[in-house]
């Protein structure tokens, strides 16, 4: 497996100001928050705090425990802040999409936020069909049409008779706001709710009243590089937060991860590999013609003013499912043990359809993976945990010929001829799959970053307080690449 020779990054890349920077990553399964700092003029990146995070059931909903996030990421900040003794010149949030915070006037959260893996969608899904056709919000959107959009979980608060509140925040820009930051909705997390339209870039007027949705409770609407003002409140009391400004980067971590990616030209895509793999490439206009349409291919917000052109497709969901179950059976089985023993048995009779919708609930993964096998003819196999290895062998086959049939499908609609493939992400340092997916594609595939959100949440903070304050311009994206190779050298130095 190669790397990109121009990884390296521009080494005489160098800050004005050499305060450091932090960037805060939400994770579902876990928050990260990371220094950087210019030491002896290098660039050198840590991860200073890390903690668990996982939805709990609450009153019969999946919820997020807010405060316990809230504590974790706070306590992250009082370590880097007692690290870093030149000062904190600023501080970046992205996190997964679609998941938000409803606050009252003085924005504070009326109730912690619900999980989007809460069923309570299905219904919702159903409620707002038939207020506005699938095909129309397509239309009016260009996104993929997933039940786990911020839209279905607005109208499941309606339908619930929920209190509104005076807003509602996607959760990066709800923690930015906690901090002192103004209320918005950065671009690449906006274009993920399912509510704004395509070409015009703002709230979908007709969408809101189809869904009941009160417009003026939507926050206002920025680019990923948008300064949101100082830090404020108690985090102030300490010397290295005394002046800090907070940054909304590309909030969606996915927009941040392909952020981090520093590659040029046009015929590279990507496949942001976690929890969900995220396969696609960047294009500079929208593609939502009939059958990127009907392949339910997305189009959101990158940045530069560009749209990451891709499609969901399940991911180590399925892996890490497997492994809660089998743990529950008395066999704990850890993800490297898993690549390793998967590589070592046969090769699997026949595939998984991975992005069965019932592969994407929690809960018998392996009962949902063999009950597929059975109705497409093939053996089901051992579910206790000494059949592991053979189910994460079908899992990784699986998800590479998906890959590959998926990628086709971007070179066609792009338009694109691609000759290089990215990964990035958690998933990015699994071998057996990478190899895997180089078979299947046929492509040049280079493993990027693990932390490549944290990459590109750097890269976008440094390009808007070292270089153009216009940050929908072309030149806008390539300082933040010129910045990433500065920073995915910093990383493999560490």
């Amino acid at each position: 497996m190669k790397r990109a020779r121009h990884w390296t990054g521009d080494m005489a890349l160098r800050p004005a100001d050499t305060r450091a920077l932090i960037a805060v990553d939400l994770g579902a399964e876990s928050c990260r928050v990371s220094l950087l700092r210019w030491l002896d003029g290098a660039a050198s990146i840590s991860l200073v705090h890390r903690f668990a995070n996982a939805p709990r059931e609450v009153d019969g909903g999946l919820h997020w425990d807010l405060t316990m996030i809230e504590a974790g990421l706070d306590e992250g900040l009082r370590k880097c802040a007692a690290i870093a003794i030149e000062g904190v010149r600023s501080i970046a949030v992205d996190g997964w999409a679609v998941d938000y915070v409803r606050i009252d006037g003085e924005g504070r959260p009326l109730a912690d936020p619900f999980c989007y893996r809460d069923e309570r969608t299905l219904k919702a899904e159903r409620s707002l069909h038939r207020r506005i056709s699938p095909e129309k919000l397509r239309e009016l959107t260009g996104v993929q049409l997933l039940r786990i959009n911020t839209l279905y979980q607005l109208h499941a608060d309606t339908l619930q008779n929920l209190p509104e509140g005076s807003q509602w925040l996607n959760l990066p820009e709800y923690i930015l706001s906690r901090w002192g930051g103004a209320r918005v909705a950065e671009h690449t997390n906006a274009t993920h709710t399912g509510m704004v339209e395509l070409y015009r870039r703002q709230w979908c007027r007709e969408i809101f009243s189809a869904a009941q949705l009160d417009l003026a409770s939507a926050p206002k609407i920025v680019p990923p590089g948008t300064e949101l003002g100082k830090l404020t409140g108690p985090l102030t009391e300490l010397a290295a937060f005394s002046d800090t400004v907070l940054i909304a980067p590309a909030c969606h971590d996915t927009a941040s991860a392909i952020a981090g990616i520093p590659a040029t030209g046009s015929d590279w895509a990507y496949i942001s590999s976690g929890t969900w793999s995220l396969v696609g490439t960047l294009v500079e206009q929208p593609r939502n013609g009939k059958d990127a349409a009907e392949e339910n291919f997305t189009n959101l917000g990158a940045v530069g003013d560009r749209i990451c052109f891709h499609k969901n497709v399940n991911g180590m969901w399925l892996i890490k499912q497997c492994i809660d179950k089998w743990a529950a059976d008395g066999k704990v089985w850890s993800v490297p043990e898993l690549v390793a023993a998967a590589e070592a048995v046969a090769k699997p009779h026949g595939v998984l359809d991975v992005d069965d919708p019932e592969l994407l609930l929690a809960g018998r993964m392996p009962q949902r993976i063999n009950a597929q096998r059975i109705r497409k003819g093939f053996e089901p196999l051992d579910e206790s945990p000494e059949g592991a290895p053979q189910f994460a062998s079908l899992i990784f086959h699986s998800l590479a010929a998906r890959y590959a049939k998926v990628l086709d499908r971007v070179a066609l609609h792009s338009g694109k001829k691609l000759k290089r493939l990215f990964i990035v992400g958690g998933a990015s340092q699994n071998e057996f799959l990478n190899r895997l997916t180089q078979q299947a594609t046929g492509l040049e595939l280079f493993r990027g970053s693990a932390e490549s959100s944290t990459v590109g949440n750097f890269a976008v903070q440094m390009a808007v307080l070292e270089g153009s304050r216009d940050s929908v311009t072309g030149a806008y994206a390539e300082q933040v690449s010129r910045w990433a190779g500065v920073f995915v050298a910093a990383l493999e130095r560490s």
